[in-house]
């Protein structure tokens, strides 16, 4: 056989099977620079408690919401401006907005879901949906998994009522098929997990700092689910942490390829996540004492 036929064979052969070797401790590399923004949108004071992202079913508006009131913005997704500002329930602890279709779902810290149907429209409507997620599980994240017809639900506080809860956070599933909200988590993320990927890392230059977190002495999970998106490309799951200033990434079977390390310099308080049609990214920063930001990464194939 020729030389360079066998190079071509061989390398053909890495290519195929490199991401099915290492799936379980992370991809070769991590397909957005999270120090780089490629643009950064500075907010209205209306948006400093911003917490929740959705594209528009258009790909032309960034739809968002804040923690105190129950209205829908809609951003120009090439320049942070608000175009729209759409009211649709009274005040409240609004943790997450996802746009499926022409309806737009948000929800609160205390679990309640609402449906805003038609919710460009001037004829639209709100359905409450309660569910047994409450206070205590402190809700924060919503995001529409298309593979499922479900919104993913991640819960920051309590995972259920095992006795060993306080290693894990859970993400729930409530399907729009049925209107329910399933029993079981979809995902469950846990502690040893979590340090069983950090012990396969390497000496990537953010590992010490997640190894800190995740140290042996720690007895609680300090990743806490605060956002949540579907990749539309690769349909992994994308998940923000405030507390740490974390991004972590699930396979479908909920195995861990990615966790980074946010800089806290950029990244202060990353509330809300979504991405395009095209696979770029956008995450949110609350505004702690200074203006809440949205900031746009573009996706590295």
């Amino acid at each position: 056989m020729p030389a360079y036929l066998f190079f071509l064979i061989f390398s053909n052969y890495l290519n195929c099977h490199q991401g099915l070797a290492i799936e379980h401790i992370g991809h070769p590399s991590f397909p957005y620079n999270l120090d780089l923004p490629n643009a950064t949108f500075e907010l209205s004071e209306s948006l400093k408690e911003i917490s929740g992202l959705s594209m528009t079913e258009d790909g032309n508006h960034v739809a968002t919401i804040n923690d105190e009131e129950g209205i829908i913005f809609l951003l120009d997704k090439m320049t942070g401006q608000i175009k729209e500002s759409i009211p649709f329930w009274d005040e409240g602890d609004y943790e997450g907005i996802e746009i499926v279709g022409n309806d737009a779902w948000a929800i609160k810290s205390n679990g309640n879901l609402y449906q805003v149907k038609d919710y460009r429209s001037g004829t639209r409507q709100v359905i409450k949906y309660k569910s047994f997620l409450n206070k205590e599980n402190d809700v924060e994240g919503l995001a529409f998994d298309p593979l499922t017809n479900s919104l993913l639900i991640g819960c920051k506080g309590k995972s259920d009522d095992g006795a060993d809860s306080h290693l894990k956070k859970a993400i729930y599933t409530f399907h729009l098929g049925s209107l329910m909200m399933m029993n079981e988590p979809a995902y469950m993320l846990t502690l040893p997990d979590m340090k069983d990927y950090l012990s396969h890392l390497g000496t990537e230059d953010h590992a010490e700092l997640l190894q800190e977190l995740f140290s042996e002495k720690e007895q609680d999970m300090k990743f806490s689910p605060s956002g949540i998106a579907v990749h539309p490309v690769t349909g992994e799951i994308y998940v923000t942490s405030s507390r740490g200033k974390m991004l972590l990434v699930l396979s479908r079977k909920g195995e861990i390829l990615y966790l980074v390390k946010l800089k806290k310099s950029i990244h202060p308080q990353p509330e809300g996540i979504c991405f395009d049609s095209e696979g770029t990214l956008y995450i949110a920063n609350e505004g702690k004492n200074d203006k809440a930001r949205i900031y746009k990464f573009l996706y590295r194939k």
